[in-house]
C-alpha cells in the first residue's frame, strides 16, 4: 500500500542527532517551479519548464527530492527517452563521518545513477563526483534565497581545468497550499 511506504519513508523534519547540519538542504524542504535550460554539446539551448519537490526522509536523517522535467501533464505523454524527460530521485543523506553529504541521484528514465559529495562552499552548495563517461561534474545550488535558487549542472572533460554548464534550473518556490 502506497500510503503506507510514503509514511515509512517520509518525516516530519530532520532527527535531533543531526541538529544543525540538515539545515544544508533543509531550507530546500518543499515544491519548487523551475525554468530549465540544458544545452546539447554543440551549444544549442533546449528551454522547458519543470518541477522539483523535496522532504525529510528516514527518521530526518536524510532528504529526498523529486526533480521532474518537464511537469507532470500533457507534456509527458509519448517516448520519454525520446523527448529527453526526467523523473528521478535524489537522495542526500549527512554523513558525520566525512562531515559532508553522500547524494545518490537516480533517474530510470535516462537510466542515470549518479553518486556525488555535497558540502557547503561559502554561501553555495557544491556537488562533485564523477560520471560514468569518467568526466568530472559539479552541482551547484547558488543565489539562495528563501523563495528561489539558481541550481547549475556542469562537466569537465580535462579532470577539472574547465567547465561546460550542460543544465541550468531557475527556481521559485510554489506558495504552500491548504
Amino acid at each position: 500500500m502506497i500510503s503506507a511506504f510514503l509514511e515509512a519513508l517520509g518525516a516530519v523534519g530532520p532527527s535531533t542527532d543531526r541538529a544543525g547540519k540538515m539545515d544544508l538542504y533543509g531550507r530546500f524542504i518543499g515544491s519548487w517551479d523551475l525554468d530549465v535550460r540544458q544545452f546539447s554539446d554543440d551549444g544549442r539551448e533546449r528551454r522547458r519548464a519543470g518541477e522539483w519537490h523535496f522532504g525529510w526522509a528516514l527518521e530526518g536523517r536524510a532528504i529526498q527530492d523529486v526533480w521532474i522535467v518537464p511537469p507532470r501533464g500533457e507534456a509527458r505523454h509519448g517516448d520519454a527517452t525520446t523527448r529527453i524527460n526526467s523523473y528521478g530521485t535524489t537522495l542526500r543523506v549527512y554523513d558525520p563521518d566525512i562531515d559532508a553529504w553522500r547524494i545518490q541521484w537516480t533517474d530510470p528514465v535516462a537510466r542515470s545513477f549518479l553518486q556525488m559529495i555535497g558540502r557547503a562552499e561559502g554561501r553555495d552548495i557544491v556537488q562533485h563526483g564523477t560520471r560514468p563517461d569518467g568526466q568530472l561534474m559539479r552541482w551547484s545550488f547558488s543565489e539562495i534565497t528563501p523563495n528561489s535558487f539558481l541550481w547549475r549542472g556542469e562537466i569537465s572533460a580535462d579532470n577539472g581545468a574547465s567547465w561546460r554548464v550542460n543544465t541550468e534550473f531557475t527556481a521559485k518556490r510554489k506558495p504552500l497550499s491548504f
